[in-house]
């Protein structure tokens, strides 16, 4: 009697012969379909068999940034700013942090002036920035009344949340 064998069956008596326990080739063709399919894992059953193969998957730490959905201020378009004192603040010192991970953008449209400047007072509540997160604009006020000393992010770059934006004193 000939059996015929699909990739990753054993016949009974050839499970029965390895103690039942592991069946090998099964195991390298469900890693070969995560490997062809992407996945991380699979997993299958059968009445009182159960398998499940799962693997790792490593992200690059490079990410390309796509193009922001929301035209952001093209960097030609402004001029330089003051970006970063030597020393990093604290939070205590003034810093407002961003609430969010998303896109910063400091004006309203590409083509419209930024919403601060180092130098410039503002008032509690007055927009400081916007960051965009999930094709939603949202606008970062200011926690208190003080001057801006120093913008700590360009305008179209990725920030985290937590990520100090700005000085204000």
């Amino acid at each position: 009697m000939t059996q015929t064998k699909t990739p990753g069956t054993r016949s009974a008596a050839s499970r029965e012969a390895s103690g039942g326990l592991v069946d090998a080739a099964l195991i390298r063709d469900l890693a070969d379909i995560l490997k062809e399919t992407d996945l991380s894992e699979i997993e299958i059953e059968r009445k009182d068999f159960r398998i499940r193969v799962a693997r790792e998957i490593h992200v690059s730490t490079h990410v390309a940034v796509p193009p922001p959905a929301h035209p952001g201020p093209a960097a030609t378009a402004l001029p330089p700013l003051t970006i970063s004192p030597a020393v990093k603040p604290t939070p205590s010192e003034g810093t407002v942090t961003s609430p969010m991970v998303g896109t910063v953008y400091l004006s309203p449209a590409p083509d419209k002036p930024a919403f601060i400047t180092v130098g410039a007072k503002v008032r509690r509540g007055q927009t400081l920035l916007i960051i965009e997160a999930m094709k939603t604009f949202n606008e970062i006020p200011a926690p208190r009344d003080g001057t801006v000393t120093a913008i700590l992010v360009e305008a179209g770059h990725p920030v985290e949340y937590g990520e100090a934006l700005l000085v204000l004193e």
